[in-house]
């Protein structure tokens, strides 16, 4: 790796875990808004409207900062390859296969980026190798989602399109998987200009993406506007800064455990504000993700908590 993409590799610490705590919800709580915004918009412009709000947020506070970005060697092309892969590409593919697919689908196929960074972080990032532990953790975890899911998650939805929506869940997971380790070979760069920058990236990228699939924008009611505002806020400004701190201080292993976090509070937040019901193996999937999370990160947390 050269000189300029190397950093040092830090320790978690409570302030990550944090971290990583607060996307698992965030996210969690996205597949439901989405569902609601699909309600008043098309899947494509859905897309534009959340980046488009994100990248305004963002953007004015980079903007305050003034424009800050790469601090030392720029690698623009990198730049340009994660805007479609952290957003443009997995939004769009998340959107459109819902339409197709169970919820417990997309559920699954989000969890198991998890399994895919680990192989990618082996070969691409030093210091993440992929140990015996860590397969074994993510492993476990990822058992542990799929027994919260249940058999629900490969029931069939009846649609011509099932086969595709389902390509299209996990070309997403593989896209968060490898953007996540291109954010972190990034060379020195400052946080809040690199979310800022790749949600704008995003944004010239979509718009014409969805003119051209979907025609002219239309005109959402108030509620949708209010769940693209929603969307565009927490799961895709706030989050993707977020995110560009726990990869870029403790690396994309780490940060892929929100991924199996994701499907339980997704659980808890549908039994919660839809009457949705709690699974019977809800205790039993969460012992098995919080075994594989204790597993794979045991060194950490033995340092966390000064464990002898």
């Amino acid at each position: 790796m050269p000189k300029s993409t190397a950093m040092i590799m830090t320790e978690p610490t409570a302030r990550h875990w944090l971290m990583i705590a607060t996307l698992g919800l965030v996210w969690g709580s996205t597949f439901m808004v989405i569902e609601l915004a699909l309600q008043g918009i098309t899947p494509v412009w859905l897309t534009a409207g959340r980046i488009l709000f994100a990248a305004l947020l963002l953007g004015s506070l980079w903007a305050a900062r003034g424009f800050r970005l790469f601090l030392g060697q720029p690698n623009w092309g990198m730049l340009v390859v994660l805007g479609c892969s952290n957003a443009v590409l997995p939004f769009l593919l998340i959107s459109w296969g819902q339409q197709f697919v169970t919820s417990g689908f997309t559920g699954v196929s989000m969890a198991g980026t998890g399994l895919l960074v680990l192989p990618l972080a082996h070969f691409l990032i030093p210091g993440e190798s992929m140990t015996k532990r860590r397969f074994l953790g993510f492993s476990i975890g990822f058992l542990g989602v799929a027994t919260l899911i249940g058999a629900q998650a490969f029931d069939s939805t009846g649609s011509p399109l099932e086969p595709l929506g389902r390509a299209a869940c996990l070309g997403a997971a593989a896209c968060y998987a490898m953007s996540s380790i291109l954010t972190r070979r990034l060379p020195a760069i400052d946080p809040v200009g690199l979310a800022a920058s790749l949600l704008c990236i995003a944004s010239v990228l979509i718009v014409p993406i969805a003119w051209v699939s979907e025609g002219p924008p239309p005109l959402p009611d108030r509620e949708t506007l209010f769940w693209i505002a929603i969307l565009g806020l927490l799961p895709t400004a706030a989050a993707n800064y977020l995110r560009v701190l726990v990869i870029r201080s403790v690396g994309p292993t780490f940060m892929s455990l929100t991924s199996y976090q994701v499907p339980v509070w997704s659980v808890l937040l549908g039994a919660l504000f839809l009457g949705e019901p709690l699974p019977a193996t809800l205790l039993l999937a969460l012992g098995l993700i919080l075994t594989g999370v204790c597993i794979s990160q045991w060194g950490a947390l033995k340092r966390l908590f000064s464990i002898r």
